[in-house]
């Protein structure tokens, strides 16, 4: 997280740069610490390998390899629908770039590089919609959020969920909860929510045990694993997300609930596994939906200090952010 807080944040052109340079040259032969940890030799191991691989097994190349499991019949049609999307996609990123350059040369900055336009970008949004993500995550206190996301839930599919206490963990952090419907265990899932040094950034969920009947004939109750990487609770304030940041939690929950609902007895087809790469987005992405209906919203949202819900106002200029700049995250 402390990347991004940089880029969007950080007032010093400099140090944005820095960083900026830093991150996108870690671990090769570029950059303020060129062949430190160089990880090109590694790569370019991979590379033949997987071209061995590939050829192996009776394909051209990798790529085609990795699509045997996809829906994607080819590489050529990838490639076509990628170019398609890119060909629609740029007059409009193109709309966005214009602006955000005219903007960033209102406020001083008349040569915009790559490390300005986070910084600009959240100016500019907060302008045109008087609201920002540090604006909104006042509303989002963590507990507040997941006791909504567990209603919803709740809702659609008809589980109950509870946390789990006196259980072994690998942080203090860690919580686990268990899932049942009707009464009857279903499976068990482990959030590990917030930064910490040496832990791998980003966000995603792992399967740490499959839905199977065992030999002996028993049921073996699935088990998920979600992690983020977001701003713990500090100076007596509860860890407090952004409204990006409720989303992803939302993607990644749409993933365990994936994972961790299925009826399929059998270990390699139950859950996540087996499904192809490009249809596995489907749940988390739809789970993302909620994070937008005022309905959702209602659930999830309370000021950590009063419990007032999102005002109206601040909805509507959110709805209306929703889709801004999306012509540059299109074609980045």
């Amino acid at each position: 997280p402390s990347y991004y807080a940089v880029m969007t944040y950080a007032e010093d052109r400099a140090l944005r740069e820095e960083v900026y340079a830093a991150y996108c040259t870690r671990a090769s032969d570029q950059g303020p610490n060129a062949g430190k940890n160089d990880n090109t030799p590694v790569m370019e191991q991979i590379l033949d390998l997987r071209q061995e691989l590939a050829q192996l097994l009776g394909y051209a190349n990798f790529a085609e390899l990795s699509l045997a499991t996809k829906m994607a019949e080819s590489s050529d049609q990838v490639l076509s629908f990628l170019r398609d999307l890119a060909k629609r996609s740029k007059p409009f990123a193109a709309q966005d770039l214009e602006q955000l350059k005219a903007y960033a040369a209102e406020q001083g900055c008349p040569d915009l590089q790559s490390w300005d336009s986070g910084f600009y970008g959240e100016k500019l949004r907060e302008q045109r919609y008087s609201v920002s993500q540090e604006i909104l995550r006042a509303y989002f206190p963590i507990d507040k959020v997941l006791g909504g996301l567990f209603a919803i839930v709740q809702r659609l599919y008809g589980i109950e969920i509870a946390e789990q206490k006196g259980f072994d963990t690998w942080h203090p952090d860690v919580r686990l909860f268990e899932i049942k419907e009707n009464g009857q265990h279903v499976g068990r899932f482990f959030f590990d929510l917030y930064a910490r040094a040496n832990k791998r950034g980003g966000a995603w969920m792992d399967g740490a045990r499959d839905r199977r009947r065992t030999a002996e004939g028993t049921l073996q109750s699935p088990v998920a694993n979600l992690v983020c990487n977001f701003t713990p609770a500090v100076a007596g304030k509860p860890a407090l997300l952004t409204h990006d940041e409720v989303t992803t939690l939302f993607h990644e929950f749409g993933h365990g609930l994936h994972h961790l609902l299925t009826r399929i007895d059998h270990a390699g087809v139950s859950g996540i596994n087996g499904v192809a790469w490009d249809a596995v987005e489907l749940p988390s992405q739809f789970m993302e939906n909620w994070c937008w209906e005022p309905e959702g919203l209602a659930l999830i949202s309370g000021h950590y200090e009063t419990g007032e819900p999102l005002p109206q106002d601040l909805l509507e200029k959110m709805l209306a952010a929703k889709n801004f700049q999306s012509g540059l995250m299109m074609v980045r």
